[in-house]
């Protein structure tokens, strides 16, 4: 009885709260000062366009494509790599392995490195990404509940993550280009580039996901963050240039508009409003 009276002693309850609030305080204090560039408060803004697609659409050499344009021109691949390497393991690997033990902290980790690749500042007139938190929410996260990989709450956590984000965090977002592919392609392009974590996925996944895009993305069964351009990503790799260079102006737009003097439009015309901590 004696430790529990010391342990609920007023000085310690008092130590207690004024700890959470230097934490709510220094935590704001980031967000205000130096912190501004990576919670995405600012108001320049790149124009942000998402690379969206099934696994082996293509999407990094669709990126690869927009190498002649660096100067002006953020790329941001998927951090597939740190997946693999999460303080030496290779959380990729076990998620593919034992999904039911794995999805939830794999998504979390998702969800981390994806927040940081939309926070990251630059100055560069356009951002381009791999990828985005939005298709992991819609295709990755409802995939992995609906064939049973993730338990109801442990979904709930991930949801309340995402819209806790949704709410106090800016994640801009201008264009969206949807590589769009057939199942049996991709699955095809993922058995030849052979990535070890890849080797147990069957074309069910792939086809799975296939319908989740274009759910999303061709159907609107979720919310899309910006404007979406299709692309016809079942051509071959070596003659998709074609596909790509035609998606150069609406993803170079304001490169355009300031090699013609105008006043650049870096804001998107859904852009919600930001909540700031």
């Amino acid at each position: 009885m004696k430790h529990l009276k010391y342990f609920y002693s007023p000085s310690l309850v008092t130590i207690f709260r004024m700890r959470i609030l230097f934490q709510r305080r220094s935590f704001k204090d980031m967000a205000t000062s130096t912190g501004l560039e990576k919670l995405g408060l600012r108001d320049k803004k790149p124009f942000t366009v998402f690379i969206e697609g099934n696994i082996g659409s293509g999407k990094t050499t669709f990126l690869n494509h927009f190498q002649k344009f660096k100067q002006s021109v953020c790329l941001l691949t998927e951090p597939v790599e740190k997946w693999r390497n999460c303080g030496g393991v290779n959380l990729l690997d076990l998620m593919y392995k034992e999904p039911k033990r794995w999805a939830m902290p794999f998504q979390s980790y998702v969800t981390l490195t994806m927040l940081d690749m939309h926070t990251t500042s630059t100055d560069k007139s356009v951002k381009l990404m791999e990828r985005s938190m939005f298709s992991a929410r819609y295709c990755f996260v409802e995939n992995m509940l609906a064939n049973g990989m993730l338990h109801q709450g442990m979904y709930n956590i991930l949801q309340d993550w995402y819209e806790f984000i949704h709410a106090n965090i800016h994640i801009q977002a201008d264009l969206i280009v949807y590589l769009r592919t057939s199942p049996k392609i991709v699955f095809e392009r993922m058995t030849k580039r052979a990535r070890s974590e890849e080797s147990c996925v069957p074309l069910k996944y792939l086809q799975e996901l296939h319908e989740l895009h274009e759910n999303w993305l061709i159907h609107g069964a979720f919310p899309r963050a910006a404007p979406v351009l299709v692309l016809d990503a079942d051509l071959d790799l070596n003659d998709i240039s074609s596909e790509y260079k035609r998606s150069e102006t609406s993803i170079l737009k304001p490169i355009l508009i300031d090699n013609t003097n105008q006043q650049s439009i870096l804001t998107s015309p859904g852009k919600r409003s930001r909540k700031e901590f």
